[in-house]
């Protein structure tokens, strides 16, 4: 029997506005100290009234026009009721009926909503009362258990961008694939630093297995709190539930928890449904008329969105040419991509650009340039395109544009004034190189007989050695011609 695995997501991103959802406190996931961003109103103190963050709205607003979704024309805000230690109103503030975007599409994914409401508080479970500098009377716990929780609200009232997918995935590997992806798109977009580590997106997977079509009993898993860890939850939740429908039993529906020690799933609670959190209009909040306000038109948002990573992807298919996993590379490496494309402008004399001078450029700038850190973004991107230059010219060898690079980055510098001064220019004179090479002969005579036995592989030893010899500035072609001379 071949059973057919399900899975849709449900995304959590903390939005990076100035302040906080529905009021004015500073939204700062760096701070360290407990309780120290917050007020009356993300305190859910009587008598206080929220006020939308509009800054938060338009953020949602972007994501939903660069997924091609449908934006609301009108829309309003709920009352999500639960009572957590974590939700200081004991409702949360979130969007049911009517969500600010609905539809679109992600990497080949189809999107059911995506809206807007407001993140909890951060607990923490400690043991050791003394592991807490911040707990104001550790006393109290006397005589009890030393286990208890901590909530800090500085995160309460955070907004939160939630995007939930269709159940379309069938596999860990696309779920890992989609959440990257639209961590990328938040970050382009510049709505969400989107760091899994530091908990700014959340992931939370459905998942169903089904020997047909329909769709089998889906289990919540929660505490993904990495992209592998989505791959591997996913994975072994598909594996436990085929096994247990194998072994004549039956899924349940309910939330379970990932634990990332034992690499398995465990049960955390029964799965609630919309009906258990008793959902209706925030009778606080107005409703939002989004298409009587211009800044959150289409036309005003799509202005506003400089490029999508699909979108870079296609230019730079289109445009430079270059292999894919350069691509990639440089779609997770913004400041790289740029020292690449300021670089190629200047290797661009022409207005048409020579592919395989780009791919040269790029070759050196993911391998060599990278490997300097951030270090490399003081070089100049003409230095770089001079670089290239002197490598398409032959006046470098790969060894010495390796050598020239490395002082660049580390000192600064003309490019052709650092091979000039460190002996590294090509030498192609045949002259010169043939004493090398026969004084390089007579020292690996070893090497050479093997190479006459049958062992072609032994040239290069010689080649490599002649290259060292010369600093890296022979020419490898000429060396190499030299060298089966003198043999």
């Amino acid at each position: 029997m071949k059973y057919k695995p399900t899975i849709g997501l449900e995304i959590h991103a903390e939005l990076k506005t100035k302040t906080k959802m529905f009021c004015a406190c500073k939204n700062d996931s760096e701070e360290k100290k407990p309780n120290i961003n917050i007020c009356p109103v993300c305190m859910g103190h009587p008598g206080t009234l929220p006020v939308i963050n509009k800054e938060a709205v338009k953020s949602v607003l972007r994501v939903g026009t660069a997924l091609g979704g449908e934006l609301a024309d009108l829309s309003e805000f709920d009352r999500k009721n639960y009572f957590y230690p974590d939700i200081p109103k004991g409702y949360q503030i979130s969007q049911y009926k009517h969500p600010l975007v609905s539809g679109g599409k992600l990497n080949g994914v189809e999107i059911t909503r995506v809206h807007l409401e407001e993140d909890t508080a951060k607990s923490s479970h400690v043991e050791d009362p003394e592991q807490r500098e911040w707990v104001e009377d550790p006393e109290r716990s006397e005589g009890k258990s030393s286990e208890y929780s901590l909530v800090d609200f500085n995160r309460a009232g955070v907004p939160l961008l939630e995007l939930v997918t269709e159940p379309v995935m069938h596999s860990g590997e696309e779920v890992s694939k989609f959440g990257k992806e639209l961590r990328l798109l938040l970050q382009y977009l510049d709505v969400s630093e989107a760091n899994m580590e530091k908990g700014e997106m959340r992931l939370e997977a459905n998942v169903s297995v089904s020997l047909t079509e329909n769709l089998g009993t889906k289990v919540e898993i929660k505490n993904l709190n990495s992209f592998s860890s989505a791959e591997r939850g996913v994975e072994f939740e598909i594996k436990r539930q085929i096994a247990l429908l194998e072994g004549g039993g039956r899924v349940t529906q309910e939330t379970r928890g990932w634990d990332e020690n034992k690499q398995e799933t465990f049960s955390q609670r029964a799965k609630e449904d919309s009906h258990d959190y008793r959902y209706f209009p925030d009778p606080d909040l107005p409703k939002l008329s989004v298409k009587d306000i211009k800044e959150f038109s289409k036309e005003n948002l799509d202005l506003e969105i400089k490029e999508t990573p699909v979108q870079k992807r296609d230019r730079f298919r289109r445009y430079y040419g270059i292999k894919e996993s350069d691509i990639e590379f440089y779609i997770y490496n913004k400041n790289l991509s740029d020292l690449f494309e300021k670089s190629a402008e200047h290797l661009n004399s022409d207005k048409k650009f020579d592919k395989s001078t780009l791919q040269i450029l790029s070759n050196y700038i993911v391998s060599d340039f990278a490997s300097f850190g951030e270090k490399v973004f003081e070089v100049k991107p003409e230095a770089v395109a001079s670089v290239v230059r002197m490598i398409n010219s032959g006046e470098l060898s790969s060894r010495g544009a390796k050598n020239v690079i490395q002082i660049l980055v580390n000192e600064g510098g003309d490019p052709s004034s650092i091979a000039q001064k460190e002996g590294l220019f090509q030498k192609n004179d045949e002259a010169d190189l043939l004493l090398i090479v026969k004084d390089l002969v007579a020292q690996n005579q070893k090497i050479v007989n093997e190479y006459k036995s049958g062992k072609l592989s032994a040239i290069q030893f010689l080649v490599g050695q002649g290259m060292k010899a010369t600093n890296g500035s022979a020419n490898p072609s000429v060396l190499k011609d030299l060298i089966l001379k003198v043999i």
